[in-house]
């Protein structure tokens, strides 16, 4: 069993609920910043440190859980790091059009999603941080958020991973047993969140990690996945 994995019961139905950046959504902020900021970006290591020093932010956050708007994060963090207006503002306003699916990790929630219409031993939901104009894009643009039988964004609710209380929305709206819910991220802090909730916990690395995983977690899933 991979690491991060907390082994859960073997129940009729089961509460996998997915992150999005990183997980399904293509999020590769360095990138992002070497095509807007390229004098920023001349070394790997120089395109991660301004990354960090734009969406780690506590501005960032707040966007994020939908208390600071899209044009003030702009221009606190144009200000901040002296960079120019207009193209900030053209990174800010363009990263939801460049929310992408991930093709392989897309695969399994598909087959997840095919299982629950024929067996309804499983139950797909979400927990992302998504600012809301980003949120709004990913509804409008992709029809497999109709796989997914609920979920929160943090926008929506000005609460954001990793604080337990976004969680616990998730959790209380749709009635989830913590034994039999997986939650599957990317950051190994969101998912110690969960697992001290009770929930099962996976840091994703790969598509082909997550089957494997998900295969031992839910082994009545073995040969579907």
């Amino acid at each position: 069993m991979e690491m991060g994995v907390i082994a859960g019961p073997d129940p009729q139905s089961m509460n996998l609920v997915f992150d999005f950046g990183a997980v399904l959504i293509e999020w590769q902020p360095a990138r992002l910043v070497a095509s807007h900021f390229p004098e920023l970006a001349l070394t790997a290591q120089a395109a991660q440190q301004a990354a960090q020093s734009i969406f780690g932010h506590a501005d960032w956050h707040d966007f994020d859980r939908g208390t600071l708007s899209a044009e003030s994060v702009v221009q606190r963090t144009a200000q901040r790091l002296a960079l120019p207006l207009d193209e900030m503002r053209r990174l800010v306003c363009g990263i939801g059009e460049r929310l992408t699916p991930i093709e392989e990790t897309m695969e399994v929630v598909a087959d997840l999603a095919h299982r629950r219409a024929q067996r309804g031993d499983v139950r797909l939901y979400y927990l992302s941080n998504m600012p809301v104009p980003y949120a709004r894009t990913l509804e409008h643009k992709y029809a497999f958020l109709d796989w997914f039988d609920g979920g929160i964004f943090s926008g929506d609710v000005q609460r954001s991973k990793p604080d337990p209380v976004i969680y616990q929305l998730l959790q209380s709206k749709y009635a989830l047993e913590p034994t039999q819910t997986l939650f599957v991220d990317d950051l190994q802090d969101n998912v110690d969140v969960a697992c001290s909730l009770g929930w099962g916990g996976l840091r994703f690395v790969s598509a082909l990690q997550l089957r494997s995983s998900l295969a031992d977690w839910l082994p009545q899933l073995q040969g579907d996945l």
